[in-house]
C-alpha cells in the first residue's frame, strides 16, 4: 500500500482514498504509514462507515490522520457494504440517517466544540476531541441512491459517486443538486470509478469482475434497465456473494455488467472516459479497485495518458 502511494504521488495523482472494511488491512493503521511517506496528496478513508465504530472513535482517527500528516486528512463515510456488514452480525438498518447523525457528530467534533447529540443510532454527551484538528477537514457521503446523494448535496462538502457509466454519474448529479441547500457554496462531486486498466484490454476486463459483481448487486433498477442488465443475472450474483462464493459471482459477471459498472480496458479508454466526464462537470475521479491486473503499471499507464 505504501509503495503503490508514493507510486501514486509521484505520478501526479493529487489525492489517495483508501476503503474500509473489516477483511482488509486496518485502514486507520494504514494511512498514518502512507502520510508519513508522502508530502503532497491528501488523504483518507474512502469510505469508512458508521455502523462498526461510533462516530466519535472516526473523528478521534481522521483529526490523527490530520495531525500526522501535516494538514492533509479527507474523510469518506456512507453506509458500508452491506454484504459484508451481515458476515460480522449488523443489519445496515436506516442507512442515510445513520450516515446523517454520523456526519453531524464527527463534523461538530472535528471542528472543536462540545457536542451533545441524541439521534435514532447515536449518542453524545458533552463529547468532545482534545486535541481539535488546526485545519478544517472535509468530509466527502459516498452513494449512488438518491437519498443517500442527496444527504451529500445537503450536508457535505463532497460526493464520492459510487458509479463508472456517465449515465449514472449524470442521474447522481441530478440527485446531489436536488439536495443542495446553498447552490453558492464550494461541492466537490467526484466519481469513484472501478478501473481496470491494461494494455492487454481482455486481461484487464477479467480483472474487473469481482469488483463489478459488488457494483451490480447493489445497483439500483434504473441502472440495470439502462444497462441492459437483467435482474435474475445479478440475483444470481448476489446469491454466489451472500454465500462468500466470490469466485463464482466473479464467474456470472456478464460483460454487460462489466461495461455498466467499470472503466475496463486499455489505456485510451481510461482517457475516453474521464475526458466525457469533465464535459459533464466533474473535477476529479478516483481510479478505484481494481486499478489493474497489476497495479503499479496500470497508475504508470494511466499517469502517462492524464
Amino acid at each position: 500500500m505504501v509503495r503503490l502511494a508514493r507510486l501514486a504521488e509521484g505520478s501526479g495523482f493529487h489525492e489517495i482514498w483508501v476503503c474500509d472494511h473489516y477483511h482488509n488491512r486496518y485502514v486507520h493503521s494504514v494511512l498514518p504509514l502512507i502520510a508519513t511517506a508522502t508530502e503532497r496528496v491528501r488523504l483518507g478513508p474512502g469510505v469508512t462507515n458508521p455502523y462498526l465504530v461510533h462516530p466519535a472513535v472516526t473523528a478521534a482517527a481522521v483529526a490523527t490522520l490530520n495531525e500526522v500528516s501535516g494538514g492533509r486528512a479527507l474523510l469518506g463515510i456512507s453506509a458500508g457494504d452491506p454484504l459484508f456488514l451481515r458476515t460480522v452480525g449488523i443489519q445496515q438498518k436506516n442507512p442515510v440517517s445513520a450516515v446523517r447523525e454520523a456526519t453531524v457528530i464527527i463534523r461538530g467534533l472535528l471542528e472543536g466544540k462540545k457536542v451533545s447529540f441524541e439521534g435514532d443510532h447515536f449518542t453524545c454527551s458533552g463529547a468532545r476531541l482534545r486535541f481539535p484538528p488546526s485545519s478544517r477537514i472535509p468530509i466527502y457521503i459516498g452513494g449512488r441512491r438518491r437519498k443517500m446523494l442527496e444527504l451529500a448535496g445537503s450536508l457535505a462538502d463532497g460526493a464520492l459517486i459510487n458509479a463508472s457509466h456517465p449515465e449514472d454519474i449524470r442521474e447522481c448529479l441530478e440527485y446531489i443538486a436536488s439536495g443542495r441547500r446553498s447552490r453558492g457554496k464550494k461541492f466537490d462531486a467526484v466519481a469513484y470509478m472501478a478501473v481496470s486498466v491494461d494494455r492487454d484490454e481482455e486481461r484487464a476486463r477479467r480483472a474487473a469482475r469481482s469488483v463489478a459483481a459488488f457494483i451490480a448487486a447493489s445497483a439500483p433498477q434504473e441502472s440495470l434497465r439502462r444497462h441492459g442488465v437483467d435482474e435474475a443475472e445479478v440475483e444470481r450474483v448476489r446469491r454466489f456473494l451472500a454465500a462468500g462464493d466470490i469466485a463464482a459471482a466473479r464467474e456470472a459477471v456478464t460483460e454487460r455488467m462489466v461495461d455498466g459498472f467499470s472503466v475496463s480496458g486499455g489505456p485510451k479508454v481510461i482517457e475516453s472516459r474521464v475526458d466525457e466526464l469533465r464535459e459533464m462537470g466533474i473535477r476529479s475521479v478516483v481510479i478505484g479497485s481494481p486499478i489493474g491486473p497489476d497495479p503499479e503499471r496500470a497508475l504508470r499507464l494511466i499517469s502517462g495518458i492524464l
